[in-house]
């Protein structure tokens, strides 16, 4: 995993995104790879102290936000493969969150790496799903079940705009 370059990397070298984003200063920066069994794609997380939620567990929202992200990669680097294409080859493959199921099985706890790992489980038209499971060291603490989008950014972005009354 660590002398490969990460999705993000290769699709979006100039996201914006709070989790996923390489130029977000204030964000989470998290990278995602090809895991070697081709199924699945891996990151890792170590959560610092601004995202501690309970005493000594990780902040739900945190572990939301990683699944949410994450899984959109997946949606997105199982797309460009689809398609027999390199991750970040143009036209770009770009979806958005449709829905973001999250589902804590055990309490996650602070100072230890999270583990995610990604896969899609079908699709139909431009919606995929992807199932997430995220560790804590070897401990499965939630799983993510989401449905991701594909979109046109273009048309995305004119539909988002908001007239500021000006």
């Amino acid at each position: 995993m660590d002398t490969m370059i990460a999705l993000q990397d290769l699709a979006a070298p100039d996201g914006v995104c709070f989790g996923c984003g390489s130029k977000n200063a204030h964000g989470l920066r998290i990278k995602s790879y090809w895991d070697a069994d081709n199924l699945h794609v891996i990151t890792t997380h170590r959560p610092d102290m601004r995202y501690v939620g309970w005493p000594s567990l990780v902040y739900g929202g945190l572990i939301s936000c990683l699944i949410d992200c994450h899984s959109n990669w997946t949606a997105m680097a199982h797309h460009y493969r689809v398609e027999g294409r390199a991750t970040g080859t143009l036209p770009r493959i770009d979806c958005v969150t449709g829905s973001l199921g999250v589902k804590f099985i055990k309490p996650t706890p602070m100072g230890v790496q999270l583990t995610l790992r990604a896969r899609i489980d079908g699709e139909v038209g431009r919606k995929t799903r992807v199932l997430c499971e995220v560790y804590a060291d070897d401990t499965l603490t939630a799983l993510g079940d989401s449905v991701f989008v594909r979109v046109d950014v273009g048309h995305l972005a004119k539909t988002a705009r908001v007239e500021d009354g000006s």
